[in-house]
């Protein structure tokens, strides 16, 4: 299975059903719309565990923010907050929407053997 790198703790918020949109700097790629992937859940900074599988997440789709005000509308959905230094709304940087469609959230975690890419990540969940 292919996965995704969704750092803590937007990848609990994704998990939990709380935020629906996961937001990038580039397009969803078309060969993984609609396609299961194992949620790669990484530590970001404030995390205190080592890169585990914690479910997996469907994307339908992504969509560009044309502006500021579209951002600010989908907050709700997205939840970046607006002084975010990292993940902000910025002028002069593309942002991406992408739709989450399914969540499955597995019971317990599921350990990464060995570390695995910086995006997206392949053969996970086959020899964990």
């Amino acid at each position: 299975m292919t996965g995704i790198n969704i750092q803590f703790p937007w990848s609990n918020l994704l998990i939990n059903y709380v935020k629906s949109i996961e937001t990038r700097s580039y397009p969803l790629p078309k060969r993984y719309e609609n396609k299961e992937l194992a949620l790669v859940e990484t530590p970001g900074k404030n995390g205190k565990f080592k890169a585990r599988i914690i479910g997996t997440v469907t994307f339908s789709h992504s969509f560009k923010y044309h502006n500021e005000r579209a951002w600010l509308d989908d907050h709700n959905k997205h939840l970046v907050p607006q002084d975010d230094s990292q993940y902000k709304w910025n002028k002069n940087k593309p942002k991406y929407g992408w739709v989450v469609s399914h969540i499955k959230k597995f019971d317990k975690p599921v350990d990464i053997s060995k570390r695995k890419g910086i995006i997206f990540t392949t053969g996970l969940l086959e020899n964990n």
